[in-house]
C-alpha cells in the first residue's frame, strides 16, 4: 500500500477539478488536463484538498495496489501543471551545434549531421529559445514536456568521448578515457 496515497492532495484556489464518467478533469490558469480512474479507486473532492482512496476487494487488491501511489502523482502532477506549468532545459554542446525556432511549432537543429533535423513539436507544447545552444521545453503535462525533451536528446545523445550531444543541463555524464601510447 502506498503511503503517498493516504497523504490529502492540496488544490489551489485558482484549479478546478471536476470528475465525469471515471474521468479525472482538472482545469486551471494554463489549461485543462484529464485522466482515467482505473476501477477500485475512488477520489473523494473537497474546496482544497483531494484524496484518492483505493477500494479493498479480493480481486481488485493485487490487480491495483500498485497504482495508488502512480495514480496519486499523477493527479497532484495534473494540479501543479495547470497551475505553474512544467520546464525541462537542453543545451547543446559540440562545435556547429545549434537549435532554431521556425514558425513556433518546428525546431530545427543542427547537430553536426550532413543534414539539419526538424522536430514538429508536440501539441501542448512550446519551446522557448535562450540561446542557440540553450533552451527550454514548455507544457502541462509533466509526461509530454519529458517526452518531447527525451525524443530531442535521442537525435544525438551525449558522446562519452567529448561530451558532445543534446544533454540536460548540469546532468553528469561519466566521461572515458581516450587513447593513450
Amino acid at each position: 500500500m502506498s503511503r503517498l496515497g493516504q497523504i490529502p492532495i492540496k488544490i489551489p484556489s485558482t484549479v478546478e477539478c471536476s470528475l465525469k464518467d471515471g474521468r479525472i478533469f482538472v482545469k486551471g490558469e494554463k489549461g485543462v488536463l484529464e485522466s482515467h480512474i482505473p476501477d477500485g479507486f475512488r477520489i473523494d473532492i473537497n474546496t482544497d484538498t483531494l484524496k484518492v482512496e483505493f477500494i479493498k476487494s479480493s480481486e481488485l487488491t493485487s490487480k491495483f495496489s500498485a497504482l495508488y501511489g502512480t495514480l496519486c502523482r499523477t493527479i497532484s502532477n495534473m494540479i501543479l501543471g495547470v497551475s505553474s506549468g512544467f520546464e525541462k532545459k537542453l543545451e547543446l554542446v559540440g562545435v556547429g551545434y545549434k537549435a532554431d525556432l521556425q514558425q513556433g511549432k518546428v525546431l530545427k537543429l543542427s547537430l553536426g549531421y550532413s543534414h539539419d533535423i526538424f522536430y514538429s513539436l508536440p501539441e501542448g507544447i512550446s519551446i522557448v529559445m535562450e540561446k542557440p545552444t540553450l533552451f527550454k521545453v514548455l507544457g502541462i503535462c509533466k509526461q509530454k514536456v519529458g517526452q518531447a525533451a527525451a525524443e530531442i536528446i535521442r537525435f544525438r545523445p551525449p558522446e562519452p568521448y567529448k561530451g558532445k550531444g543534446v544533454r540536460i543541463p548540469g546532468q553528469f555524464l561519466r566521461m572515458k578515457e581516450g587513447k593513450t601510447k
